[in-house]
């Protein structure tokens, strides 16, 4: 087990983390004191050293972007964008990853998308949103589903009609939490990827 960090040393792992996830590429010492408002960057040597010593991260200091991860939980994929309007196609393109220590223990199980439009506020869920959804292809009446329609995703409450057969055969549609938007009916080309159990919302 790795030893605990001060809050500050964990802001700076966080911001740290989040340009390599984000970026592909590790801020340079620069850049970490320009976000934090260093006047040093010895400051933010010192902070890496303690970083590095404490096992959290890898330096090499022939290299300005050479900082790496040591054995860090990557946490929930960001997957792209979701629509909570009409349907949008669902790039799986990793934007960045939630770190689970601070919400919900890791899981392949579970991944998140970026909410967009305005379809689901009566819901509560606005656009820029974080939605948490665990992978599943069945849920439930009155859920919150994550459904891909053809090679479009959406996000919406998924629906019984009143006159739903109990049979083989069900009618489902997908409605939004806006009166906006028409409801979409459940057919052959629409599938359930998942079912959203958390929403997180960030603000700046």
């Amino acid at each position: 087990m790795k030893p605990d960090l001060t809050v500050r040393q964990k802001q700076v792992l966080n911001f740290i983390r989040d340009r390599i996830n984000h970026d592909r590429i590790s801020p340079t010492i620069r850049e970490v004191a320009g976000f934090f408002g260093f006047s040093s960057t010895g400051t933010v040597r010192d902070y890496l050293q303690v970083l590095s010593r404490k096992g959290y991260l890898k330096l090499n200091k022939n290299k300005a972007r050479s900082l790496e991860l040591i054995n860090q939980e990557q946490g929930l994929a960001i997957v792209g964008m979701v629509a909570c309007g009409k349907p949008q196609f669902a790039q799986e393109d990793i934007e960045g990853y939630l770190q689970p220590e601070e919400w919900f223990k890791a899981s392949d199980d579970l991944f998140c998308l970026k909410a967009k439009g305005d379809s689901m506020a009566g819901a509560g869920i606005m656009e820029g949103d974080l939605l948490v959804v665990r992978r599943q292809s069945q849920a439930q009446n009155n859920e919150i589903v994550v459904a891909l329609i053809g090679d479009e995703a959406t996000v919406k409450f998924l629906r019984r009609h009143k006159d739903g057969k109990q049979g083989r055969d069900p009618k489902y549609f997908l409605e939004a939490a806006n009166k906006k938007y028409s409801d979409i009916p459940v057919t052959e080309a629409t599938s359930v990827i998942g079912r959203v159990i958390s929403v997180i919302r960030k603000y700046v």
